[in-house]
C-alpha cells in the first residue's frame, strides 16, 4: 500500500468555525476520549467497591501462563492507536464508524462495570521462569488492577482496531483483512494466557461487540470503497 498526499485529510485547513462543516465534523467523536478516560477513572481507581464478583470458569484453570504473550497483549495499544490514527488521518469515513463502534461498545462496558462489579483472581502468586517478561508482568501485575474485567476492553478494542481497518478504503484486500484478524485474535487470546481476563470476559465481549456493529456499521455491513 503506497500513501499519496491526496490520501490524507488536509488538516491545515481546519478552523473551529469549521467544525460542522461536512469535512470535519468526524473530529466531534474525538470527545468520547477523555469522557471516557474520566469513567474508567471512576469505576477504577475511585468508585472502590465492597466487593467485586470473581469471574472464573474450569477452562481458566486449563490454560497454562505463557509470558511470551506479553508481546501481542501489548501490541494492543499500537493496533488501537495506529487504526484510530490512520483513519483520523485519511479515511474519516472509516475513522466515523470505528468511533461510533467504540462509542457503543465502550459506554456498555462501563454500565456493566457500574451495575456489575467484577474481577478476577487469575494472577499466578509466583512465576516459573525469570525473564524480561515475566519481571514486565509482575510490575505490570502491581500497576494494572484486577477489577472491572468482564466484558473484556481489550478484546472489544481489537475487535474495533479490526473492523475500522476492514472498513478503510486501503485495506480492503483479503491479505490485509487476514492480516487484521490475525492481530485481533491474538490479541484477544493473549489476555487469557498471561492471566488478564478469564475465557469469560471474552464471551462476554462478543455480543457487546455484536450489538455496536450493528449501530456502527447497520445492517449492510462493511463495504470498503
Amino acid at each position: 500500500m503506497t500513501l499519496k498526499k491526496s490520501d490524507f485529510v488536509d488538516y491545515r485547513n481546519f478552523r473551529f468555525s469549521k467544525l460542522n462543516t461536512p469535512e470535519f465534523r468526524h473530529l466531534w467523536y474525538l470527545l468520547f476520549w477523555p469522557i471516557y478516560g474520566l469513567l474508567f477513572l471512576t469505576v477504577e481507581r475511585l468508585w472502590i467497591r465492597e466487593s467485586y464478583a470473581p469471574v472464573h470458569c474450569a477452562l481458566d484453570d486449563a490454560i497454562p501462563f505463557c509470558e511470551v504473550f506479553l508481546i501481542p497483549y501489548l501490541f494492543w495499544f499500537v493496533f488501537l492507536v495506529g487504526v484510530l490514527a490512520y483513519t483520523l488521518l485519511c479515511d474519516p469515513r472509516a475513522f466515523t464508524r470505528m468511533m461510533r463502534f467504540i462509542i457503543v461498545s465502550y459506554s456498555a462496558a462501563i454500565l456493566i462495570y457500574i451495575l456489575f462489579p467484577n474481577c478476577q483472581e487469575l494472577r499466578p502468586q509466583s512465576f516459573e521462569r525469570d525473564n524480561v517478561l515475566t519481571r514486565f508482568i509482575a510490575e505490570f501485575y502491581n500497576f494494572d488492577t484486577n477489577t472491572n474485567v468482564c466484558p473484556s476492553i481489550h478484546v472489544i478494542g481489537s475487535v474495533a482496531s479490526m473492523l475500522g481497518a476492514w472498513d478503510s478504503r486501503h485495506f480492503h484486500t483479503p491479505g490485509w483483512k487476514i492480516a487484521f484478524a490475525v492481530a485481533a485474535i491474538l490479541i484477544s487470546v493473549s489476555t487469557v494466557f498471561i492471566k488478564q481476563h478469564s475465557v469469560l470476559d471474552l464471551l462476554a465481549a462478543v455480543p457487546v461487540c455484536v450489538i455496536a456493529y450493528f449501530f456502527a456499521y447497520g445492517g449492510k455491513g462493511i463495504k470498503s470503497k
